[in-house]
């Protein structure tokens, strides 16, 4: 079985303008998201799907691989789809699991990649898997960079907000606050059926995209983890995330 994480990455940022090089310790974002899927040994492939040089170089010069992709996606499932494209083109290879990561979770670890790949490498009719995890605080609750999830008793989402979801206004202490963590694998013909459907209404209105499996009538298999994660919007989510990183046991394998 050939897995492959792809982590689609870009410059222009309507919030961030540059994010993918902003410095976390002295490395840039991408560079930690990168090394860090890399050290998961479920996967066997690990690249950088980007349109911007800079990105390109950076990771080139780290030892890494990277590959080029069109400037004109706006998803990162379809820069994720053309690279798996490309990638099959260049090796003549299949490709069964495209493990999509975005470039804008520097915490994610090893452990994380493994919990969401694990129930498509046991159960091949699984289509999607998103991981997510427990929101720790109110604040985070009502951002609306952060994405909710709310999930079936099998384990399956039901709909996902940028919105507070559930609502906390009759019972607020028994409310699961879940987020996605924007670890996603794909079945290999699934990504690219994924990518051919056309946008839905509900995914439009909460700009998540996982809502157009859901409202086309298929299931995204959500894993819980314990792993701490948090993704990088703004200036200020970037220095939040350098205080957390300062006691990170992974960081000193790879700076």
């Amino acid at each position: 079985m050939r897995i492959v994480a792809v982590i689609p990455a870009r410059m222009a940022s309507s919030r961030f303008p540059g994010k993918p090089m902003a410095l976390i310790h002295g490395i840039p974002m991408i560079g930690h998201c990168y090394f860090r899927v890399k050290m998961c040994t479920d996967i066997q492939e690990t690249y950088v799907a980007t349109c911007d040089k800079e990105i390109y170089d950076y990771i080139e010069s780290v030892g890494g691989q990277a590959i080029m992709t069109s400037s004109c996606h706006e998803r990162a499932s379809d820069r994720a789809a053309e690279a798996m494209l490309e990638l099959e083109k260049r090796s003549g290879q299949r490709i069964d699991i495209l493990v999509m990561v975005q470039g804008d979770e520097p915490m994610d670890t090893p452990q994380m990649i493994h919990e969401a790949v694990q129930p498509m490498i046991e159960d091949s009719m699984i289509n999607v898997v998103n991981l997510m995890g427990v929101i720790e605080s109110i604040e985070e609750f009502e951002d609306p960079n952060t994405v909710k999830v709310v999930v079936g008793p099998d384990n399956n989402a039901i709909y996902f907000s940028r919105e507070p979801i559930p609502s906390r206004r009759k019972s607020a202490d028994d409310v699961p606050m879940l987020k996605q963590i924007c670890i996603i694998p794909f079945q290999r013909d699934y990504l690219l059926e994924f990518n051919q459907t056309p946008q839905t209404s509900l995914e439009k209105i909460e700009s998540v995209d996982m809502m157009r499996v859901i409202e086309t009538g298929g299931s995204v298999n959500m894993v819980m983890t314990l792993e701490p994660s948090f993704g990088v919007d703004t200036v200020e989510d970037l220095k939040k995330v350098e205080q957390r990183m300062s006691s990170d046991s992974l960081l000193d394998q790879y700076r």
